[in-house]
């Protein structure tokens, strides 16, 4: 790995893998970065913890779990396969396997960017959150929100509160076919949408530093 932490999602829901190789300092650093980038994103989340053949020790993994817990993260399974790490699992009360990362990898190249599709109405009160793109056929009605990793698609009214690229991905778009959210995010940047707008099918991305909102022309831009 090329950086002390990566993210992904897949059908196991999310996995949290440390480089084998970067200093502790550095892996809780990164981390602590990522999860304020998308706080949103990750509160309530459930994720698997995979340090590989890392030798993690109580203490570390105990400094793991408390900046966690402060961003409202609940830890999983401890995938390891080292006998410091399973000591360590067992010690925290975490269920521990052993993993092969490299092998998960080349099986499933492209679970991290997969893509949720909804066809339901999204009513308030309703949340509804995705590691990828997330498309729905239905209203997000006042009340609901969507959060996605990926690019927000709505092929019906938007009227709810949307965050796209919330793993900080400031390519990510949100288009609909009425775009009037109360509150739209793409990565950290956030807008409010004029109570009188045009409509017809927008598309709203990141141009110049800012949230940007024009026809959409039916396909996501690259």
């Amino acid at each position: 790995m090329s950086a002390p932490i990566a993210i992904k999602g897949g059908k196991d829901g999310l996995r949290l893998m440390l480089a084998e190789d970067a200093g502790w300092d550095e892996v809780l650093t990164a981390l602590r970065s990522q999860l304020e980038l998308g706080t949103e994103f990750f509160h309530g989340a459930e994720l698997t913890i995979d340090v590989g053949d890392r030798a993690l020790h109580e203490d570390e993994l105990e400094a793991l779990l408390t900046l966690m817990h402060e961003h409202g993260l609940q830890p999983g399974t401890l995938a390891t396969n080292s006998r410091e790490g399973r000591s360590a699992g067992r010690a925290a009360g975490i269920s521990t396997r052993p993993t092969n990362r490299h092998v998960a990898v080349q099986q499933r190249p492209a679970e991290a960017d997969g893509a949720l599709l909804v066809t339901r109405t999204l009513r308030s009160g309703q949340v509804l959150r995705h590691h990828g793109h997330v498309t729905i056929i239905g209203d997000v009605n006042p009340g609901a929100e969507v959060i996605a990793g990926g690019s927000i698609v709505v092929w019906g009214r938007l009227r709810g509160t949307v965050h796209a690229g919330a793993l900080g991905d400031t390519n990510a778009q949100v288009c609909a076919l009425e775009l009037l959210p109360s509150l739209l995010r793409i990565a950290e940047f956030m807008a409010r949408t004029p109570d009188q707008r045009p409509g017809g099918p927008e598309a709203a991305r990141i141009k110049d530093g800012q949230i940007e909102v024009e026809q959409w022309e039916g396909k996501i831009r690259s």
